[in-house]
């Protein structure tokens, strides 16, 4: 049996198509033929206007998935809340913790904001799904949970600290990716990939059964990655075969041009208004 091809629509990213607006963070509209779901939500200030500008209702919004509890992929939660009342929310607990980055001398909060902490508590109590492992939406589209930190390049992306005084680094344990079978491969969605990309894509192999990776496409956290690093994912990429990288949000510019260069697969910078169909 034919499994469900699978539309991917970036909502909201650091870049833009025409006529829709841009801000640091990431949405992705994803439709199945078992309906539509969202993952993430971008800050919140974006997300209603693009979906209306692309046709989106996001009152259709039967999933919504969070990747990790930062303000720019959970700040839009209220909205779609309010928007979609019988949405059914899937996300680790630790997404309400409180979270600093240390910017230069003085440290940044980057929780999830009040308002949608606020939002996920109203939410009925069979709505509100935590993920603490692997679990399926549908036949064909899973959720990591947690991601085992196994290679030994790859780091969280930053200075990311659970206290204001950055004493108590943040590993970032709620990050979790999103996958979806299809009968040409997976096709892999992320948000930060804060448990770094290969720790992701090979936990996805090994969870789904499925070798082929058809495309990944999300936020992919090598803005501060050292050459090393990059050389490393580099490699690990060519020999996992990946068809397709659509790196957005927070991948970074060089790090887009050296997977451009150096990559085998097909490479496309994200932007707000672009629809993939697998």
């Amino acid at each position: 049996m034919a499994l469900p091809p699978a539309t991917i629509t970036i909502l909201v990213d650091n870049q833009a198509g025409p006529d829709l607006a841009t801000e640091h963070g990431l949405a992705l509209w994803i439709e199945t033929r078992d309906g539509p779901l969202l993952f993430d939500t971008g800050q919140g200030a974006v997300l209603p206007g693009n979906a209306r500008t692309l046709g989106i209702d996001l009152r259709r919004t039967a999933h919504l998935v969070l990747s990790h509890g930062h303000y720019d992929h959970t700040g839009g939660v209220p909205h779609v809340l309010m928007a979609a009342p019988g949405v059914h929310v899937h996300c680790h607990p630790g997404v309400v913790q409180p979270r600093y980055r240390r910017r230069e001398e003085s440290p940044k909060a980057i929780q999830m904001p009040r308002g949608a902490m606020a939002a996920l508590d109203r939410l009925p109590e069979n709505q509100l799904h935590w993920i603490s492992e692997a679990t399926f939406l549908t036949e064909a589209i899973g959720l990591t949970g947690p991601i085992p930190r196994q290679t030994t390049f790859e780091d969280t992306g930053g200075p990311f600290y659970q206290d204001p005084e950055t004493r108590r680094p943040d590993p970032i344990n709620d990050d979790q990716a999103l996958w979806i079978r299809t009968d040409q491969g997976l096709v892999i969605c992320v948000g930060c990939c804060h448990a770094g990309l290969i720790n992701t894509l090979n936990h996805i192999r090994r969870l789904s059964g499925v070798q082929t990776i058809r495309a990944v496409i999300g936020g992919l956290h090598l803005i501060n990655a050292d050459r090393r690093r990059l050389d490393e994912t580099v490699a690990a990429l060519q020999r996992l075969a990946v068809e397709n990288v659509i790196p957005c949000h927070c991948t970074g510019e060089r790090a887009v041009s050296v997977l451009k260069t150096a990559l085998d697969a097909e490479v496309q910078a994200g932007v707000s208004g672009a629809v993939y169909r697998f």
